[in-house]
């Protein structure tokens, strides 16, 4: 079979302009491979959960008969330590869960402000 000799210049111009648009796409225009965009859609999920749960644990830290010895606990425990402290308190358990979730934790230890009040 005969390739016209135009044509080579012609795949060779295309191969390299699919090498551009694909390194310009992916590093500059957003373009995003399946698996980071389902990484990406599992952290915002995760990220939305925790928010709409802040007020379930703030709740659960105002309605609870031994809340001020509780507070007064994390309040004594180093900064790195406060969210485990919290989470022993139990108001970092999900409703229907056996163990309390770290990031809700963190997430309501922001909402509770213990160095302002």
């Amino acid at each position: 079979m005969n390739i016209p000799e135009w044509l080579k210049p012609v795949a060779l111009g295309v191969v390299i302009g699919a090498i551009a648009v694909s390194a310009v796409g992916f590093s500059w225009g957003g373009w995003v491979t399946g698996g980071n965009a389902t990484q990406m859609a599992n952290r915002l999920s995760q990220d939305k959960v925790i928010a709409a749960l802040v007020p379930v644990c703030v709740n659960l830290s105002r309605t609870d008969a031994e809340r001020a010895t509780k507070l007064a606990k994390i309040r004594k425990t180093s900064a790195y330590q406060r969210r485990n402290a919290l989470m022993e308190t139990g108001w970092a358990t999900v409703p229907g869960s056996d163990s309390s979730d770290r990031d809700l934790a963190q997430a309501c230890l922001a909402a509770l402000e213990l160095d302002k009040s």
